[in-house]
């Protein structure tokens, strides 16, 4: 507890502390979770509460990024023996990267939603309708893992795509959001004309994320030719409508995934660690946490720290990354990961143990299978936004 803020993991990221403290100021409850580190105005791993108020800079610029698990019924020692192959096919086949359109059209009736009239997505649509099903960039991935059962997944993870960044940018403006990371959180009334329209696109972007992880999931495993036996799905990056000690709130969950008692969800680490399927469990921290949890690892080391800065212009080196391609060659391979894309801002190094942040959250959460990748695909290039 800092400050009257429940905060788990250690150690504490001071700029991220600094982030939720400000946050806190405007909220009525708070809570930061143990993969916590520094966002744009809120921190990511952040929890903010409001009895009648929400922040468009809380769930962030990619709204309703999240995760998506499907388990298959492809038989791990097949997949092990074919995975440079598979994996070669996925690449080919999925459109990664930022700003992206997808090499096919997919249908979807949330393109009839009534939320498409209003002005901050209308003129979004057509190029949602192109993108739906792209992967984006950063750390956003298309894997193949095998769990402790040696029964086979395919999880997924990214949010809403351009939309989602055009919609919280167009609200953010709107409603007068200094630019920066340490910067006040845009708050506005829920029931304002501006918080009103603003659900209303959170909900749609989050309808959009959810078709979108859904399809490339489905298409995988049709192009595998496995069938889905079960799936686990959440968003991570977004704001509900909840009922916590008897009072309703709107929560903010700004890279924290719900974690209800009985809720599943999948958490993933890094490229060259665990991801795991968990649910949640009634205890007195999870009612602090307004029963949430990590949505993942939590970086240890910023992209540009990673990876170094360069001229665009010119390639020269402006400064050295921490990271080098042989160093993250090395660690991926050791961990026996065939990696497709994936910038060196992407590299275990600049991750926590994801073994350690579920650890600080122990007892508010079960895992219920672990899961290890042998196969991931990756943009290899950045996501200018850290939600």
């Amino acid at each position: 507890m800092m400050d009257g803020i429940p905060v788990w993991g250690e150690p504490i990221e001071p700029n991220a502390l600094r982030q939720i403290q400000r946050c806190a100021r405007t909220a009525d409850r708070a809570a930061l979770m143990a993969d916590h580190h520094k966002g744009y105005a809120v921190p990511i791993g952040g929890v903010v509460a409001y009895k009648d108020k929400i922040s468009p800079s809380g769930v962030g610029f990619d709204i309703a990024c999240g995760n998506k698990a499907v388990l298959t019924d492809a038989n791990a020692d097949d997949v092990r023996r074919n995975i440079p192959r598979i994996m070669d096919d996925i690449f080919g086949h999925f459109v990664f990267g930022i700003g992206q359109k997808n090499r096919v059209r997919v249908d979807h009736e949330l393109f009839d939603d009534d939320a498409w009239r209003l002005v901050a997505v209308k003129p979004l649509k057509e190029m949602a309708r192109e993108q739906l099903g792209t992967i984006g960039g950063g750390n956003h991935y298309v894997d193949i893992l095998v769990d402790e059962q040696e029964r086979v997944w395919i999880a997924v993870h990214f949010g809403s795509r351009g939309l989602g960044h055009k919609t919280a940018t167009w609200f953010l403006e709107k409603g007068g959001a200094k630019d920066g990371m340490d910067v006040e959180p845009l708050v506005i009334p829920a029931t304002s004309a501006l918080g009103e329209d603003y659900l209303a696109c959170m909900h749609l972007a989050g309808r959009y994320a959810y078709a979108g992880r859904d399809w490339v999931c489905a298409e995988a495993a049709r192009l595998l030719g496995w069938r889905i036996r079960d799936e686990v799905h959440n968003h991570h990056n977004f704001a509900w409508r909840e009922t916590h000690s008897g009072e309703k709130l709107w929560v903010v969950r700004k890279g924290a995934t719900p974690a209800f008692p009985g809720q599943k969800g999948f958490i993933g680490g890094s490229m060259g660690d665990i991801c795991v399927i968990v649910e949640g469990v009634a205890h007195e921290h999870a009612e602090s946490s307004l029963y949430s949890t990590v949505h993942g690892a939590g970086r240890t080391m910023g992209r540009m720290e990673a990876k170094g800065k360069y001229n665009r212009r010119t390639g020269q080196c402006l400064r050295p990354g921490k990271v080098t391609q042989k160093m993250m060659d090395q660690r991926v391979a050791a961990f026996g990961t065939e990696l497709r894309g994936g910038g060196l801002d992407e590299s275990p190094h600049c991750y926590k143990p994801l073994a350690d942040v579920l650890a600080a959250h122990e007892g508010t959460i079960k895992i219920l299978h672990v899961l290890r990748p042998i196969g991931v695909a990756m943009a290899d290039t950045e996501d200018p936004f850290r939600d």
